[in-house]
């Protein structure tokens, strides 16, 4: 069949317009990309979130290699345009950095494919975790070990103290590259550090607002765990110190060792899971950046009151409406048929005393071994990335309630090899 002029002109007009839609907006009836970093292989796996059933549809062309080795986190820059995948590397630790340590940075193109750019390199050991601020213009990487100063004073290997340490970049919004920000409250030889040193053997950090919060596995003197402070220079990307040093915190119960696996949090409230003692630390984030008990500020997730059977809670999240928290619990104790598995526990924030309240339903079955939870950007649907099941798992998510219930077109979908977290954007501006 022959087009006319018009026709033809149309269809030329038509097809400009999609190509330049489809690197700024989603699709018809996608409300969001996801993308799961499998560890396994190295690997990105992309998906389409359908805005009407929160199922995950495939991208082209996915998955994507890291473009390094062991990959632990992925942060979306805001507007949805740069993803960038922290690489932890491989037999990296206290004697030197790992093969394929890198921090990866990729473009979003139509349909959430992602294209490689150029990769970075922190200044510290053993990538562990990766915020950006809330203006979406520094990057701040966490890792396990601060540099070392060695011979020269030049800093070429890992501390001999163990605390770990944050490298701060400010990442470009027209082209998403990164260049290093220098500490300069801090300066060895009359030069500024390339790093801001946190406690010891860090696992995971959070900023929230104009603060940022590290927990750190290692102890203090007294042998607690605690969480070390900052507070966001959102112009210039300084950390600073707004309290007297780390963070305790204290056991529940005297002679049980934390074992604090995450933090999250959403607002002015910040929970801490505990897997050793099964527990939710609750607390508010002060001005200062600094941390108060909420009201009845722990809680015993496995107690009778709560969810009796979960354990080992390991990552949180607190929903857009800051009403609704879920812990993901990596493990089960229970013999119960709806809790024979890894699951996700929820509850409601009560915003008048700061208690929690289990929700009715729950803790709801995922794929086993949860690392991180989501939420899409039009807040319908829950999402976890499962390592050892190498799945995501989806919900719908009620507003009323925060009851979870399974999507109508399955729950379940499985990714590239062991997931050990995710990413959400929503439209690509």
């Amino acid at each position: 069949m022959k087009l006319s002029f018009i026709g033809r002109w149309s269809l030329a007009l038509f097809a400009s317009l999609a190509l330049a839609l489809g690197t700024t907006s989603c699709t018809v009836g996608t409300i969001g990309y996801m993308w799961v970093i499998g560890q396994e292989y190295n690997m990105i796996g992309g998906f389409k979130i359908d805005q009407y059933s929160g199922n995950l549809t495939a991208i082209e062309t996915s998955p994507w290699g890291t473009e390094g080795s062991v990959p632990v986190f992925i942060v979306v820059r805001s507007g949805g345009r740069y993803v960038y995948v922290i690489n932890q590397g491989s037999n990296g630790g206290p004697q030197g950095r790992g093969a394929g340590q890198t921090i990866s940075e990729f473009s979003v193109g139509g349909d959430g494919l992602l294209t490689y750019q150029q990769s970075y390199q922190s200044e510290g050991y053993v990538s562990k975790w990766a915020q950006m601020d809330s203006s979406g213009n520094y990057l701040m990487v966490l890792d396990e070990y601060a540099p070392g100063l060695g011979q020269g004073g030049l800093y070429d290997g890992p501390n001999t103290d163990g605390n770990g340490s944050i490298t701060v970049f400010q990442s470009d919004p027209n082209t998403g590259r990164l260049t290093l920000v220098t500490n300069l409250q801090t300066q060895v030889n009359a030069v500024n550090l390339p790093f801001w040193e946190v406690g010891a053997s860090p696992v995971m950090s959070k900023s929230l607002g104009s603060c940022l919060y590290t927990v750190n596995a290692g102890t203090n003197a007294s042998g607690q765990q605690t969480v070390t402070p900052f507070q966001i220079n959102s112009s210039s990307g300084q950390l600073l110190y707004t309290t007297t040093g780390n963070i305790a915190i204290n056991e529940t119960t005297p002679g049980s060792p934390t074992n604090i696996t995450s933090i999250n949090g959403a607002g002015s409230f910040v929970f801490l899971t505990d897997a050793a003692n099964n527990v939710l630390y609750g607390y508010e984030s002060t001005s200062s950046c600094n941390l108060t008990a909420l009201n009845g500020g722990t809680t015993n997730l496995g107690s009778t009151t709560f969810f009796p059977g979960t354990s080992d809670p390991d990552y949180s999240l607190i929903d857009s409406t800051n009403k609704y928290l879920y812990v993901a619990n990596y493990s089960n104790a229970s013999t119960l048929p709806q809790n024979a598995f890894s699951n996700l526990s929820a509850l409601t924030i009560n915003t008048t005393n700061q208690e929690l309240e289990p929700i009715v339903g729950s803790p709801y079955p995922v794929g086993s071994g949860p690392t991180c939870i989501a939420e899409d950007p039009s807040n319908q649907y829950i999402y976890t990335s499962n390592y050892t099941a190498g799945t995501v798992t989806g919900f719908e998510l009620n507003p009323d309630t925060g009851e979870l219930s399974d999507l109508t077109k399955g729950s379940t979908f499985p990714t590239v090899g062991k997931a050990s977290c995710m990413a959400i954007s929503g439209a690509i501006d």
